[in-house]
């Protein structure tokens, strides 16, 4: 899908993070603006979760290495490489909290960019990337539907190979409370499995389960 005039304004043109987001299957990802990224308050913490941190934020912000340091020379680039890939993503995941993140967010999810619930009775309800864990490496990217209130896998094996701590637990919830007009306006539908037109009982093995989880109180906190 094609940036939005809107999206451009907070649209950092750097030459690493205009590849890394360019990859296939890393369309979910958006460009992380330099001056985020060089304010050291931002980012505070993540020098001791990622190795080689300078070497992986030179390669971020595309700043060649100090050809003296026989250090630097002697550590093998493809591991920088994905030592800057875990990096961003850690920054990503700070980005998408802020105004102009949420912003460029609300556009895409508007625009079905990250795709539709796949549940029949959620009738093409936008979904929007969220993590169960904000630490790396414990579990992949799910898609979160504000309709059901339900998590998905990504339907291609390329999109379930991103991390779901580079967008993180917080960033979904606080989307919509930023933009409540984003919520989905669709009445709640349970659906009701039957023999012969009959509901079958919820005591059944092969009745429904936990229906109640689905359904929501108008007057729930």
């Amino acid at each position: 899908m094609d940036r939005t005039e809107n999206e451009e304004e907070f649209f950092y043109e750097g030459i690493w993070i205009s590849w890394f987001c360019s990859l296939s299957g890393n369309e979910f990802y958006v460009q992380v603006p330099e001056e985020f990224i060089e304010d050291d308050f931002n980012l505070t913490g993540l020098s001791a979760l990622v190795p080689y941190y300078q070497e992986a934020m030179d390669v971020i912000l595309d700043i060649e290495p100090e050809e003296s340091s026989e250090e630097k020379k002697s550590v093998d680039s493809n591991m920088i490489e994905r030592y800057a890939i875990l990096l961003y993503g850690l920054i990503h995941q700070r980005y998408l909290l802020t105004r102009n993140g949420l912003r460029v967010m609300a556009q895409r999810y508007s625009n079905e960019h990250f795709g539709v619930c796949p549940r029949v009775y959620c009738y093409q309800c936008p979904v929007i990337p969220c993590g169960r864990y904000d630490e790396v490496g414990k579990e992949s990217i799910r898609l979160y539907c504000p309709s059901c209130l339900d998590l998905y896998s990504p339907p291609t094996s390329i999109l379930q190979a991103i991390d779901g701590a580079h967008f993180g637990t917080t960033f979904p919830h606080l989307l919509f409370e930023q933009y409540p007009d984003l919520l989905p306006n669709i009445k709640p539908r349970i659906y009701q499995p039957r023999i012969f037109g009959f509901r079958v009982s919820e005591r059944s093995k092969a009745g429904p389960q936990m229906q109640w989880l689905r359904i929501r109180s108008e007057h729930n906190d």
